[in-house]
């Protein structure tokens, strides 16, 4: 829901929507005109059909394109991007408006589909972590922060602050992380094994995960036990400073309703931690013109391919007929035809909405896998348009409303200790949003200033935790998506006051808000939990390879394959690759 603000004895009052269609902005239509393509051409029958334009669609379009086969993208909504999007909901204000920071994008999608020649530029981030804090600092000053940045020595030195050992500690944490990330990216590349009538295949299909064991050498122990123990459990043993401890343990329950004492949490840590921005490893940026630049530029590369992009034309059905797959209906009722079909929906869309149940008499087993794939999420994600920089306690701004390095990276609040993040996960247990809730907090016009007008600037809040329903079923209404944003933005008072006063226009998406707009079920951002029984070969189910269905024709390409959720690009081209070898 998309809300102007205004100010009334010092209280914030949503009071009127925006619609969304009325603020859908020219410089986009611009650029819709160069990759999307008029409904009246859409034909009868193409080689392979998409359906979906999120990242991963377009990247499967851009790989099939590339390999000379006639492709039609079919989107449901009036821009391309799925949850990597560039929106002006606010007029004069770009958001990403769900997923927010690059890292995961795989270099060799980058460079396969020469995604810098179609614009995708990224600005690499100076400053990782702020986290604020709202205590009495060191005899009775300012609160203190900490910092954590490219800069090693400024990073030694803000550790240094809560711990000497953390400070000496951290270091060879990090290198372990690396040498972990660096030797399971192979598999991030690569389709899960699988069991072939063919002991060749079956070989070859297992040679990226031989190869990253190997790699792993004298690390293998701490790689298990990453995917296995709660976050917590490691961090403890490594760090003493909650400060450092809460900041880490962030990545590893971001997007999941889970809290750093469950098992398996350090695999989300790890998840996040894998990528790379402008080949430094490990690093995240923003990207130019917002995440939805990432899809223009994949889109660009498909259409100069041959792929043709259709917008506002949802798929209705896919086509099965004797065990294969031939095609899509059109919600308008227009039958295309073709015998490879590659769907960017979830796995619950895709097989319990888009097709019949009765075509799963002989995989009941499948569908019953899929029926019981897990969704939970704890995210409600708040953009919001403000007039000035938030000015933290911790950390003041500089005179004239100059972005500090404070600005630049993840800041994060109410992440002063674990425990608060467990706090969080309990009212959301309870079926009610958390009262202290853990917030992501990005500012990228403080790197990109084309995102919003001279001395404003755009603000992504990541938060967490939110039910799905209110106190088991209740949908959430408006005045509880204001109250809980009312609750956000005085948290946010609390670390910075004024925050709220500054406050421009407000675009609120809770767990429903994010299936109904970007079509990601239960409001999961990984299109399915990241948790290990949900991982590799059991993504989405463990009855068929990864982006295999049990239909012939038919593959997922979406982030409910392997390897899984994030602006990865992964699955779309482990998905298009399987098609063109099997067609």
């Amino acid at each position: 829901m998309i809300w102007s603000t205004t100010r009334k004895s010092g209280r914030n009052i949503f009071h009127h929507k925006i619609t969304l269609k009325k603020c859908v902005q020219s410089w986009y239509n611009r650029y819709l005109s160069t990759v999307v393509t008029n409904p009246e051409h859409i034909k009868s029958e193409y080689d392979a059909i998409v359906i979906g334009a999120g990242h991963n669609g377009l990247t499967s379009a851009a790989y099939l394109a590339k390999h000379g086969l006639s492709v039609a993208v079919f989107e449901r909504r009036h821009v391309i991007g799925g949850a990597a999007v560039t929106e002006e909901i606010i007029p004069g204000y770009k958001f990403s408006r769900a997923s927010y920071v690059l890292s995961l994008l795989r270099p060799l999608i980058i460079k396969e589909l020469n995604l810098k020649k179609y614009g995708l530029e990224v600005f690499l981030r100076s400053t990782a972590a702020f986290t604020p804090m709202l205590d009495n600092g060191f005899y009775g000053g300012k609160p203190p922060y900490l910092m954590l940045s490219s800069d090693p020595k400024l990073t030694y030195n803000e550790i240094s602050k809560f711990s000497e050992n953390d400070a000496k500690a951290y270091f060879p944490y990090e290198d372990a992380m690396s040498r972990i990330s660096a030797a399971i990216k192979p598999i991030l590349d690569s389709s899960p094994p699988v069991t072939s009538s063919s002991l060749f295949e079956s070989l070859q299909s297992s040679l990226p995960l031989l190869k990253s064991m190997r790699q792993l050498g004298a690390d293998v122990g701490s790689f298990y036990e990453l995917f296995t123990a709660p976050i917590s459990k490691i961090l403890n043993r490594v760090f003493e400073s909650e400060p450092l401890k809460a900041t880490l343990a962030t990545d590893g329950v971001i997007g999941a309703m889970l809290t750093p004492d469950t098992p398996g949490s350090g695999y989300v840590l790890l998840h996040h931690v894998i990528g790379e921005c402008n080949n430094v490893q490990g690093s995240w940026g923003y990207v130019k013109g917002g995440m939805g630049s990432v899809s223009n530029a994949i889109a660009s590369s498909a259409c100069d391919k041959g792929a043709q992009i259709f917008v506002s034309q949802p798929v209705k059905q896919i086509c099965v007929e004797n065990e294969s797959c031939i095609g899509v209906v059109l919600k308008g009722g227009q039958e295309i035809k073709s015998k490879m079909v590659l769907s960017n929906a979830t796995p619950h869309v895709t097989f319990e909405k888009l097709i019949a149940k009765e075509k799963f008499v002989k995989h009941s087993d499948f569908l019953q896998h899929i029926s019981k794939f897990d969704y939970t999420s704890p995210v409600t994600k708040i953009n919001v348009a403000v007039n000035k920089l938030p000015n933290f306690l911790a950390c003041p701004n500089k005179p004239g409303n100059e972005v500090g390095e404070q600005h630049k990276g993840t800041i994060h609040l109410n992440c002063e200790k674990m425990s608060f993040l467990n706090d969080a996960f309990d009212d959301a247990q309870k079926g009610i949003p958390s009262s202290r809730p853990m917030i992501e907090m990005c500012i990228p016009s403080s790197i990109d200033p084309t995102l919003a007008p001279p001395g404003h600037h755009v603000i992504s809040l990541f938060t967490q935790y939110t039910p799905f329903y209110l106190n088991g079923d209740q949908k959430w209404t408006e005045n509880d998506k204001a109250n809980y944003a009312s609750t956000v933005f005085s948290r946010i008072d609390d670390y910075a006051p004024g925050f709220q006063e500054s406050i421009v226009g407000v675009d609120i998406l809770t767990p429903s808000d994010l299936e109904e707009v970007i079509g990601l079920t239960g409001g999961n951002i990984f299109h399915g939990a990241m948790s290990l029984d949900q991982l590799f070969i059991s993504r989405p189910s463990p009855l068929l390879p990864s982006c295999e269905s049990p239909f012939r024709g038919l593959y997922l390409c979406g982030s409910g394959a392997h390897p899984g959720g994030g602006v990865m690009g992964s699955c779309g081209r482990l998905a298009a690759l399987t098609a063109l070898k099997k067609k």
